[in-house]
């Protein structure tokens, strides 16, 4: 009896299996994205500006939402200037463990577009934000693997994640950088099939809300295939303001005003 407890001990004792790289990919992001649940709604003002490769710019105001609701959660982002692209919407409806859906709104055609699994690698309203980059990215979609600590693009320390969707998509790779002290992802590398890098996602200006919510300010895109970029950036962001998830439908695109 003596010699098993103290067998017990000595294995009580042992360090645990050293986790794998997977399985420490996977607990980071299922860390950052738990981070981000339980904001109940948000609204948002934007802007998104086109950058050409000459440098010339063009700028789009936008309105958007997001609500949780029963497995998963709804957004709206709607565009209110400049007046021919007025109106337009994209809606999205994501889902925990499966993909996402969205719907485009045009409002030249009232006509509401269901985005097809192929057309997700397509560009959203000509920008460098392809309409799958659009979507909570959401954790279980992919598959994680931890690459190594290293200093943010920025500063302080990062997790390197690499995650790889499970589902059809035009990207192999994600490459993603959290930093260590609250999870908010600093950098995204995107691959395409063929293993090049063709995008970057450099996201700043973060803020506290409701002493728990990491919400960034600016969000860049550059696109190293075409030399072309698309900076969005957000401002006044309002927690907990009666977003009816009613008004997140296909149904009600049409009533966009």
């Amino acid at each position: 009896m003596v010699r098993l407890i103290s067998l017990m001990i000595i294995l009580l004792s042992l360090p645990a299996a050293a986790e794998t790289a997977a399985e420490k990919g996977l607990r980071i992001a299922r860390a950052a994205a738990a981070a981000t649940e339980g904001y109940g709604d948000v609204s948002v003002s934007g802007e998104m500006v086109l950058i050409a490769k000459g440098g010339l710019t063009s700028t789009r105001k936008f309105d958007a939402q997001w609500v949780e609701v029963s497995g998963g959660a709804r957004s709206l982002l709607v565009f209110r200037w400049p007046g021919d692209i007025r109106n337009t919407a994209l809606l999205t409806h994501s889902f925990d463990g499966k993909r996402d859906d969205q719907w485009l709104y045009l409002p030249a055609l009232s006509k509401v577009r269901r985005i097809s699994s192929s057309g997700r690698s397509g560009s959203f309203v000509g920008s460098e934000f392809a309409f799958e980059d659009m979507v909570d990215q959401e954790t279980a979609t992919f598959d994680h693997t931890w690459v190594r600590d290293e200093r943010c693009p920025t500063s302080g320390t990062c997790h390197v994640i690499d995650r790889r969707p499970r589902t059809k998509s035009g990207y192999s790779l994600q490459r993603v950088w959290f930093d260590t002290g609250h999870l908010r992802i600093q950098q995204v590398a995107y691959f395409n099939r063929s293993g090049a890098q063709v995008k970057t996602l450099i996201i700043s200006g973060y803020k506290l809300y409701q002493g728990r919510f990491w919400r960034a300010a600016k969000m860049e895109m550059r696109n190293h295939q075409t030399g072309k970029a698309t900076v969005l950036t957000w401002s006044g962001f309002k927690f907990n303001s009666g977003v009816n998830p009613n008004a997140l439908t296909p149904n009600a695109l049409k009533r966009i005003r």
